[in-house]
């Protein structure tokens, strides 16, 4: 039996985890026991927590219930949630896992990253939009929603260097292509309805670099330097981490970045221009940390949790 097994029968975890004692009891929630899920909660194990893994994709909305929500794994509600992943679905099935984020926010558990972070976060045209509002330094960003509209920012744009179109929702640098020409650009049903398009930032030829930034709850965690002979940084997609140490331009605009979007725990992506200025590229907000663990000499996990904890310490005393 895994942990996923106990999911779909409420209570059957946190009814012995109540007898035990007011230890916290967070639910970690995710769509597969991967290596993220299974350090998270061995470090909220390691600090008293009760941490259960849940897949948004088994609560439940009850209108009779005293609360209205139905979390399996848990009698009652978690005292502190912490989001892994939304998990793959329709439209509607993810509009109904951010409600039940958005639910429990208005029952006052603390959320980390809350339902509106991550809305912000994960449309990368509103990201964008957010980041240049707080007149923080980002690539220039165009967002079209007709391959006539995209053809024309491409004429124009790309006369003077090479566009990168993104999938609106995407992650680990998959579904990036780079656009030096009007042809380059795919059909709109490629392009899934609508055309991200970010300025190209960096050299013309290997190595290319860029940094990814770890702020949880306003401070700087880690952070490490990608390098890689391809233009896609990502270390899933073979990218070496390089352990680094922000510079105070960096540092600053990474925390500013995640205040812009209201995010609590966030990877912020950092690339310097032709003239050695930081851009903001993208804000994560529900980031993976193994590559930067691979050169940080202490347990990001461990960091993370305490964190979380300290946050709903601190919500139960303003309550």
């Amino acid at each position: 039996m895994t942990a996923f097994d106990l999911l779909d029968r409420p209570g059957a975890l946190s009814s012995s985890a109540e007898k035990r004692g007011p230890s916290p009891r967070v639910a970690v929630f995710t769509d597969k026991l991967d290596w993220h899920v299974e350090k998270t909660l061995a470090a909220f194990r390691a600090q008293g927590a009760t941490p259960v893994a849940v897949r948004l994709s088994a609560c439940k909305i009850e209108t009779g219930r005293a609360r209205g929500l139905l979390i399996p794994g848990f009698c009652d509600l978690p005292d502190l949630a912490i989001v892994r992943a939304i998990g793959d679905g329709s439209l509607e099935a993810i509009t109904m896992r951010l409600s039940v984020l958005h639910a429990l926010k208005a029952l006052d558990v603390p959320v980390v990253n809350s339902a509106r972070a991550i809305e912000r976060c994960t449309d990368k045209s509103m990201a964008s939009f957010l980041l240049a509002q707080a007149r923080l330094p980002t690539p220039q960003t165009f967002a079209a929603q007709t391959l006539a509209q995209a053809r024309a920012i491409a004429r124009r744009e790309c006369a003077t260097g090479p566009l990168v179109l993104k999938p609106l929702f995407g992650a680990q640098g998959w579904g990036l292509r780079l656009i030096e020409r009007v042809d380059d650009l795919p059909s709109l049903q490629d392009a899934r309805g609508v055309f991200y398009l970010q300025r190209f930032v960096g050299p013309a030829r290997p190595p290319f670099e860029d940094m990814r930034v770890l702020v949880s709850h306003g401070e700087i965690v880690a952070a490490m330097r990608r390098r890689s002979s391809h233009w896609i940084t990502n270390v899933r997609q073979g990218a070496k981490p390089l352990a680094a140490e922000p510079s105070v331009r960096e540092t600053e605009i990474a925390l500013a970045a995640a205040k812009a979007l209201g995010v609590d725990f966030a990877g912020v992506d950092i690339i310097n221009n032709d003239r050695g200025e930081p851009l903001i590229l993208e804000v994560n907000s529900m980031a993976g940390w193994s590559g930067l663990q691979r050169v940080t000499p202490f347990s990001i996990a461990d960091r993370l949790a305490a964190d979380a904890l300290a946050q709903m310490a601190r919500e139960r005393l303003r309550a």
